[in-house]
């Protein structure tokens, strides 16, 4: 399953049920070019968590909401509340386990 490209426009509601994963970024980030591809492995693996990323640059405005200050920033939500929030970069084997703990 690929991660979805989320804006502002569509956030609450890509991340409004289920256990959702958003991974906060921007282009000149070097830490989110090495978390990516962990998050896009675990979307292949973890069919039951929604996987979603957003670039902060093109949308301010959810990122200032939760007052997202440092990127990576890793939100976890389950049925619409956060649940969790992770900062800087995260091994694989570290993510799964954290999103198993909210799945049943």
């Amino acid at each position: 399953m690929a991660v979805k490209e989320i804006t502002d426009a569509d956030f609450e509601e890509v991340t409004g049920k289920g256990v959702t994963l958003t991974d906060f970024w921007a282009t000149w980030c070097g830490p989110c070019k090495m978390q990516s591809p962990v998050v896009e492995q675990l979307s292949d693996e973890m069919g039951d968590v929604q996987f979603t990323k957003m670039d902060v640059d093109q949308n301010p405005e959810t990122a200032s909401h939760f007052g997202i200050m440092s990127i990576p920033t890793l939100m976890v939500k389950k049925d619409g509340e956060v649940v969790d929030t992770i900062v800087g970069y995260h091994p694989k084997d570290q993510l799964k386990q954290i999103l198993e703990q909210y799945t049943d």
